[in-house]
């Protein structure tokens, strides 16, 4: 049976804090699943759409009907993501990414779900992460389901537009760059291998679209399972994790959020913490006695 802390869920935000009092003393207790999103990551060099630095007030995502019904939004898309790529691709984990892994080694963490696509927590040494939103590292073939690498993917598309290039100064959450729509007009798609004729998607839930149907009950079921829920950088902006954030509150599982400015899920939260996740993760991790070490090597 899953241990319960004595919390019950008020319907009203708690108090916000900058000491992680609170969360050293749940965490301490294990059993403890994460679910992370943009914000843990902007410390990589890897923008957020909804901070005070978000993306969303100056450039529109991709979205599924988009990309599903336009040659040239998917040109658009794979033009300006290409080039994103390269820098996308150089970020490595933060010290918030290297904290989760810590906790996860110690036992503290038993679970981690991430909204990101970078692939940022596995490379600091997370194990069994779920990808609510895919993965930028995958391609997925729209018309015969092949799957393949983002790095084989970016070999075709450098052969194939030996000439294409601008300078790139800033990359968005979702990997792209901003170019002018004449550039974007000169770049040539490439075909799935497999098929041969097939339109290549990168494996990640654009906006409008559906997180699938078995990646939700797997995060439900982690959820189920939990002591306590911790929620790094996200706003809670969008139902794909807020849901996680109601399921916990309804069953009585504390939710820890540790993130810069308020989220939609504050009045589910026992403790609130408003700090750079970097800092306040190195040190939720020096605070539990040294069963959680942080792994130099990673990163």
């Amino acid at each position: 049976m899953r241990p319960t802390l004595s919390w019950t869920p008020t319907g009203v935000s708690a108090p916000c804090t900058a000491e992680v009092t609170d969360v050293v003393r749940v965490v301490g207790g294990g059993g403890v699943v994460v679910l992370s999103g943009a914000g843990l990551s902007t410390e990589s060099g890897i923008p957020d759409y909804r901070g005070a630095d978000g993306t969303l007030t100056r450039h529109l995502p991709m979205t599924h009907q988009e990309f599903l019904s336009s040659e040239e939004g998917r040109r658009r898309y794979w033009a300006r993501s290409h080039l994103g790529w390269v820098t996308f691709s150089r970020a490595r984990p933060n010290a918030g990414h290297r904290a989760v892994a810590a906790l996860q080694r110690s036992g503290h963490v038993t679970g981690v779900i991430t909204q990101n696509v970078d692939g940022l927590h596995q490379a600091a040494g997370s194990d069994g992460v779920v990808e609510l939103h895919g993965s930028l590292g995958r391609v997925v073939c729209l018309d015969c389901g092949h799957n393949s690498s983002r790095w084989q993917l970016e070999q075709r598309l450098r052969a194939a537009n030996p000439d294409f290039h601008a300078d790139v100064t800033r990359v968005n959450p979702d990997g792209d760059v901003d170019l002018p729509d004449e550039l974007v007009r000169t770049f040539r798609l490439v075909p799935c291998t497999a098929c041969g004729i097939g339109r290549l998607k990168p494996d990640v839930v654009f906006f409008g679209d559906s997180v699938p149907r078995a990646r939700v009950e797997r995060c439900r079921d982690l959820v189920e399972r939990a002591r306590a829920l911790l929620v790094l950088g996200s706003s809670l902006a969008v139902m794909s994790g807020l849901r996680f954030v109601r399921q916990a509150a309804k069953a009585n599982i504390p939710v820890l959020i540790v993130n810069r400015g308020e989220t939609r899920g504050d009045e589910h939260a026992m403790v609130r913490v408003d700090r750079p996740l970097g800092s306040a993760l190195t040190e939720l991790v020096e605070r539990l006695d040294g069963t959680a070490t942080l792994d130099a090597r990673t990163g």
